[in-house]
């Protein structure tokens, strides 16, 4: 089993959706990938808090099996995020953002820390990303997630930084603005043609697409009955599928495909609940159960030659 990487964001939240709404809960990308990955292997976390995050959820995470060596404390506040989302819980509206300590954020990672070979590059500025890139030894597999934002105002530094890592997880509008292409097939072979190897398109309740060197794969959402909370499912998806193949130690075409039905799987618990209320519940029961379920979701005969 090997150690994961994350370094995102810690934040605190303001969320409202059809089906209500919290004020300055937990979130951020480096807290739901950390958490989700925490089911499956040991996590380092490099991210900036401010002097007004409690100890309480630092010492969840240490509980966890995750390192919060990396997670620094700066005089000011922690980054806030205010959205909200319609029925169409796929479009967040940002109706405030707050960078506070985060603005000045520039990842510095402990020496061991260095040495981990699986990595989660979340949606961060892609110059921090390469920063990043820069203080790793050789890592065997690197992940990066990006957004609209950056697709358009830091091009350059984004496409230097697509190319060294060796899979891109994205949803489906950001596949296609990045690739300026509106076929998602030809966009994931255009977004592939820039560097990784791999490519997880996300797209929300209708599962995920995996395009790799032998094809494609399709990966059915678990289907559920409620939807609470949208946020953060993204890298939660993102913590099931590093988490899994950090545990199994190699990324063969086989794990990936397992990895992706692991990463959806986890989201699904997270959209049940704000925050990661119903991510920290989770059994390992509940996983496995999911995933023999959407298993079968996909599992039929071969169907016999028409004539």
């Amino acid at each position: 089993m090997s150690r994961v990487l994350v370094v995102g964001s810690v934040a605190f939240d303001s969320v409202e959706t059809p089906f209500g709404e919290v004020d300055d809960a937990l979130g951020g990308s480096a807290l739901f990938f950390s958490t989700s990955a925490s089911y499956f292997t040991d996590v380092d976390l490099v991210a900036v808090v401010g002097e007004d995050f409690p100890e309480e959820p630092i010492d969840d995470l240490e509980d966890r099996g995750v390192d919060t060596t990396g997670l620094h404390t700066q005089e000011g506040e922690t980054f806030r995020w205010e959205g909200r989302y319609g029925y169409d819980l796929n479009e967040p509206e940002t109706l405030d953002t707050q960078l506070n300590v985060f603005g000045d954020f520039h990842p510095e990672l402990p020496e061991d820390y260095r040495e981990d070979d699986f990595v989660f590059l979340a949606n961060i500025d892609p110059s921090l990303q390469l920063e990043v890139l820069e203080q790793m030894q050789g890592p065997e597999f690197v992940a990066l997630d990006t957004m609209n934002f950056w697709i358009d105002n830091k091009p350059d530094e984004l496409r230097e930084a697509i190319e060294q890592v060796d899979m891109l997880l994205i949803n489906e509008m950001e596949a296609r603005q990045l690739a300026d292409e509106a076929n998602i097939v030809q966009a994931a072979q255009h977004i592939r043609d820039m560097g990784p190897s791999f490519l997880a398109i996300k797209r929300g309740e209708y599962g995920s697409l995996l395009f790799t060197p032998e094809g494609t794969f399709f990966a059915p959402a678990y289907p559920l009955e409620e939807v609470y909370d949208p946020t953060g499912a993204g890298d939660t998806f993102a913590g099931g599928l590093l988490g899994y193949l950090a545990r199994e130690g190699e990324f063969s075409e086989s794990r990936l495909r397992q990895a992706n039905v692991v990463g959806g799987v986890m989201a699904s618990f997270c959209v049940e609940d704000f925050s990661h209320n119903a991510l920290q519940a989770v059994e390992q029961k509940d996983i496995d159960a999911r995933a023999d379920q959407v298993e079968r979701l996909v599992d039929f005969e071969s169907i016999d030659a028409i004539e």
